[in-house]
């Protein structure tokens, strides 16, 4: 009891008053507009820390060394948009806003930004070999990582995605998209890197193509050069239904890739007539089951092992109801065929291709967060550019937090990332766009920030990985 009556005074001893807490805050401030070296984009000096690192000025300025000389040279307005896509802002207008920003100067490395007139020139004034080059440099970096990781398993993931555009840009064209009919767009083909959840590399298309148009070739370009980067890493690539067919299959069995491709039903109503008259499947997980039939499509040479699995489902996934006319459909399941060489249990089959998945989480990203959404210009050699630069700032966010940490996951049967990324919005909360000031104490700089500990402990973090 004592102790009780002991709690309780100093509990009141401690209580607040109503004085305290409240305030009055009617008195009109007085407003001044000062020439001050102020920053809302304090974080950024992790970024220009690994800016450094990785030598980015100097791998960027080959790219467009074949252009005439200007004031403001073409890399240092490609790193200007890198950051403007790092720091959130999507259209070009929004440069104005930090155009006498100390932290984004240092940054890019210009003593003065330029205005938004002269980046749109910048970027119309640029060519296919810029885009070449500039997805080499891309392409280098993310090599780089995965040999200072040295996996066991490389996992690269084909598929494709809409930018779509309001405006009549340069090689766009109107494609299949049942969200906005009729509007023209881009179809690139991304190559992405499981482990690492980076974008590799892109081919740049219109938005009339089919799936599959230049993918062989794009795809036979991407193994090749991860098989001479890491030659003792055993290469692994997944694929939607769009890229199902023997040519593409063949490909990866020449180049020792294993692989899955989803069987798309539609075009062989036989497999889907042999799947409904299936009566004994084999467990394969909590709630799926499998088989693997005898049948393979009439035009190919020799067979190939298909895994068919079927998923319990609360309710049926809603979607176009032509399409059952294609899919097998029984009470309570979903239907998926896959077609590998792949030794392992049809269980491991099942969780291996099912992590694509998680390409569609790194779209989502490069849109909403990177600017990949995006198409600024009516030039096609600009749009690429800048979707390239979306693509590098992601791949720079992810680079951060791999440099700074170590892997944190082992690998698993869908290739999940090894490690636990946070978003870019995330980032930008936690220190990006943190308010600074510069201050000049017997000329040396220094960048004050105001005192918050969790800003500090991430930044610290961050800033040890990058210690001169």
């Amino acid at each position: 009891m004592e102790v009780l009556k002991q709690t309780s005074k100093e509990a009141a001893e401690v209580k607040i008053s109503r004085n305290a807490v409240r305030g009055k805050a009617n008195r009109a401030l007085e407003i001044r507009f000062e020439a001050q070296r102020l920053t809302s984009h304090a974080g950024l000096v992790v970024f220009q820390r690994l800016f450094a690192r990785l030598g980015l000025k100097e791998r960027l300025r080959p790219c467009f060394r074949h252009l005439p000389e200007r004031a403001y040279p073409p890399h240092a307005v490609v790193l200007l948009l890198v950051v403007h896509l790092l720091l959130g802002c999507r259209s070009l207008r929004d440069m104005a806003r930090y155009r006498n920003d100390e932290a984004v100067r240092r940054a890019v490395g210009l003593r003065r930004l330029p205005d938004v007139s002269t980046v749109s020139r910048a970027l119309a004034g640029m060519d296919g070999r810029c885009v070449d080059k500039m997805r080499a440099a891309n392409r280098e970096l993310v090599v780089e990582r995965l040999r200072a990781l040295r996996p066991g398993r490389a996992t690269v993931d084909f598929d494709g995605s809409v930018l779509g555009t309001k405006r009549q840009a340069e090689g766009t064209a109107a494609g299949y998209n049942p969200q906005r009919k009729g509007q023209r767009s881009y179809w690139p083909l991304f190559a992405t890197v499981a482990q690492t959840s980076q974008a590799l590399d892109v081919l740049h298309r219109p938005g009339n193509v089919a799936d599959s148009t230049g993918a062989r070739e794009f795809m036979d370009e991407t193994l090749a050069r991860l098989r001479d980067a890491l030659p003792g890493t055993r290469l692994e690539a997944r694929a939607d239904g769009a890229f199902f067919g023997e040519d593409v299959l063949g490909l990866f069995e020449r180049r020792r890739v294993d692989y899955s491709v989803s069987v798309p039903f539609e075009r062989f109503p036989a497999l889907k007539q042999l799947i409904e008259s299936q009566t004994r499947w084999r467990k394969a997980g909590r709630d799926a089951e499998c088989f693997e039939p005898d049948w393979k499509p009439n035009s190919w040479a020799s067979q190939r092992r298909i895994v068919v699995i079927r998923r319990r489902v609360p309710i049926r996934r809603p979607g176009p109801l032509q399409l059952d006319l294609f899919e097998p459909r029984a009470h309570g399941f979903e239907f998926k065929a896959v077609v590998t060489n792949k030794r392992q249990s049809a269980r491991r089959v099942a969780l291996f291709h099912d992590g694509r998945g998680a390409q569609e989480a790194l779209f989502a990203e490069l849109k909403s967060q990177c600017g990949l959404s995006r198409v600024p210009a009516r030039r096609e050699p600009a749009n690429r550019l800048f979707a390239l630069a979306a693509m590098l700032a992601h791949n720079l966010a992810r680079e951060l937090q791999m440099a700074a940490r170590a892997p944190q996951r082992r690998a698993s049967a869908k290739r999940s990332p090894l490690w636990n990324f946070e978003q870019l919005r995330t980032m930008r909360n936690d220190f990006l766009l943190r308010a600074g000031r510069f201050l000049y104490p017997q000329r040396k700089p220094v960048l004050s920030i105001m005192c918050d500990p969790r800003t500090e402990a991430t930044m610290n973090d961050y800033l040890a990985a990058f210690a001169l």
